[in-house]
């Protein structure tokens, strides 16, 4: 594995975008949004990219890692400029899912406004053939889903031997996606002579293996410890019971002073469950998730945007893929399984410096999630309790309130057939009918009574033995 910088220099932590030295169309871009100092993974990140070095980017989500990557890169095309050749790109940026990767491509657009630089999409759920029309005379920068970008190189739509730089964003989700073995094929393609650039929230085992047969010489910036949550978010636990979650949530919805709230489930059929009885309770929601058409997610995410409906229930796959300010809540309807999504999930609320709420619901079959999540924070969320018993006592096996005696103290209740219990061939619709069961078959009889049914033992000296015990 390369050898990856374990601190960047003090003197690339600039304050200013006018001394990152962007060309001047893109400093005027980020003038018209308002942009006028840089986040800590931006100030540290782009000057490498601008001198053409490989880059290993680990910040938590939310801290502005799209524009570390795209500002540096739009520079270095604005400078460069190249003819395209058909079916090829000059920068290919992959991403987990079709929201990041739209987003990322806003992103693009917004901040090279002033260039002369063609960005496409390519991700699935939605027809393939004006992706092919699109990339017939080539891009300058290709943003896609890993599963869309094989299937357009597959069908011979896409050349990668002409890509100049590889971003690779969100590398942790992508593996935990299953994405794995679509990055290597698509990596295996692609030239030798090229700058990569690797961004991940966390840096697991299997992201850090990846990185080194990716990247050459990276320099490494990490701004935050690697699986860290927002400061500026109060977390809370909600022990309760899994019947009890849907009325709990309908109930913080109306009580919470909600501007926008994001709810997590872990499967898809439990966020369409969430919306339906939400709406049984009078609450407007919509779902995104995998299932849902690409119209649909898009649609979903508008209404959210704009405030049409202020709760929106997703899965894990929106994590990430969600850039939408003024969310105020995120409520974890279930927990995890794996605990670094808890970090992902959160961070979609206290973004750009704003405060924000996280609530989990937790029953008694999540406790081991909660404790890995805790572990992973390396904090004690503060925990209160909804159940219908204590959660101490149910752990331990013992009743509690009027149930909290113990079963040896109390008094033995008799039954009418002198203190035993009640026969069990007994049925209350049965009583006062004469009990009729069906015939037995005959039990064979012992060999010293007489009419024995002898078995079959397939053998004559067998039977001539137990005839013989008879007579005696």
């Amino acid at each position: 594995m390369p050898r990856i910088d374990s601190h960047i220099e003090s003197e690339l932590k600039l304050t200013a975008f006018e001394q990152l030295g962007l060309a001047a169309p893109i400093t005027r871009a980020l003038a018209e949004e308002r942009y006028s100092t840089p986040t800590p993974i931006q100030a540290q990140t782009i000057p490498h990219v601008m001198g053409g070095r490989d880059v290993v980017g680990i910040a938590q989500t939310g801290t502005g890692k799209t524009a570390a990557f795209a500002l540096p890169i739009l520079h270095r095309l604005s400078g460069k400029p190249a003819p395209r050749e058909k079916k090829t790109c000059r920068v290919l940026v992959l991403s987990p899912t079709r929201e990041l990767s739209g987003q990322i491509v806003d992103s693009f657009r917004t901040y090279g406004r002033h260039l002369q630089v063609s960005v496409a999409l390519a991700i699935g759920g939605v027809s393939m053939r004006p992706q092919v029309q699109r990339l017939m005379n080539g891009v300058d920068i290709l943003v896609a889903t890993p599963g869309r970008l094989n299937d357009l190189v597959q069908s011979n739509a896409l050349r990668l031997n002409k890509v100049e730089i590889f971003v690779l964003d969100e590398a942790d989700r992508m593996l935990d996606m299953g994405f794995i073995h679509d990055i290597r094929k698509i990596v295996a393609k692609l030239p030798k002579e090229r700058q990569s650039l690797f961004f991940s929230a966390t840096m697991p085992p299997a992201a850090a293996d990846l990185a080194g047969h990716m990247l050459r010489d990276p320099a490494k910036v990490a701004v935050t410890p690697v699986a860290t949550t927002a400061e500026r978010i109060d977390q809370r636990v909600i022990h309760v019971d899994r019947a009890g979650k849907g009325p709990l949530l309908a109930e913080l919805l109306r009580a919470e002073p909600i501007d926008r709230a994001l709810v997590f489930t872990r499967t898809k059929h439990g966020a369409d469950k969430v919306v339906r009885n939400l709406a049984k309770a009078g609450l407007a929601a919509q779902a995104i998730h995998g299932n849902k058409s690409q119209n649909q997610r898009e649609r979903a995410l508008n209404d959210f945007r704009k405030g049409s409906i202020r709760t929106l229930v997703a899965t894990d796959i929106a994590a990430r893929g969600i850039d939408v300010d003024g969310i105020s809540h995120v409520f974890n309807y279930d927990l995890p399984n794996v605990p670094e999504s808890y970090v992902h999930r959160i961070g979609r609320t206290a973004r750009a410096g704003a405060e924000g709420i996280a609530i989990s619901f937790c029953d008694a079959e999540e406790r081991a999630y909660l404790r890995d999540i805790e572990k992973l924070i390396r904090m004690t969320v503060p925990a209160t309790s909804r159940r219908r018993e204590n959660p101490q006592q149910a752990s331990q096996g013992t009743p509690s309130g009027k149930n909290a005696q113990r079963r040896e103290d109390r008094p033995k209740q008799k039954h009418a057939n002198g203190g035993q219990h009640p026969p069990r061939n007994k049925h209350p619709r049965q009583e006062g009918k004469r009990h009729q069961s069906r015939p037995k078959h005959p039990h064979p009889r012992r060999p010293d009574q007489p009419n024995r049914h002898v078995p079959h033992y397939g053998d004559i000296a067998g039977v001539a033995f137990l005839n013989a015990g008879q007579k005696s």
